[in-house]
């Protein structure tokens, strides 16, 4: 048996800082690579601390603190997303990713949001005005209007 700190939510296993015992392979093969998790130390116990604080500015707390940052999201307007594309064309190389989404949010002036939050349909791998959806609480979304423009 392996122990391992978690470093984001695991399903079936435990949230961001918890310290768990699972078995070697599953932690070696599956947890550690993707970065869910890292080895336990004396040290790495110490920076639990770290990674709960980490998390607790990202999670949304409860329903008002969802409405209000839905109210923040959608009084942002059109919010503008560089990506590499073709000269004179409308495709990109690659697509927009949802960091790429929740980094140009926090770069607008709008709050730090997980990644996991925003829902994009398909992909985005033109220029121009596209709509993704954030799922701030199971009660409410917000929708987020993108203009991807080339760099």
């Amino acid at each position: 048996m392996a122990k391992i700190i978690l470093t984001t939510d695991v399903d079936h296993l435990g949230g961001p800082g918890d310290i768990v015992e699972v078995k070697d392979g599953y932690a070696r093969n599956y947890l550690l690579p993707r970065g869910y998790a890292i080895p336990s130390s004396k040290g790495a116990e110490k920076n639990v601390r770290t990674i709960r604080r980490a998390q607790e500015a990202r999670r949304i707390r409860d329903l008002d603190h969802a409405k209000e940052l839905k109210t923040q999201l959608e009084g942002l307007g059109h919010i503008a997303v560089g990506a590499k594309a073709s000269p004179g064309a409308k495709k990109l190389f690659g697509s927009v990713t949802t960091a790429d989404i929740v980094g140009a949010i926090k770069a607008a002036g709008g709050p730090l949001l997980d990644k996991r939050v925003i829902h994009v349909d398909g992909h985005i791998k033109t220029v121009g005005k596209h709509a993704v959806t954030a799922r701030l609480h199971p009660d409410v979304k917000a929708d987020v209007k993108l203009d991807v423009q080339p760099k």
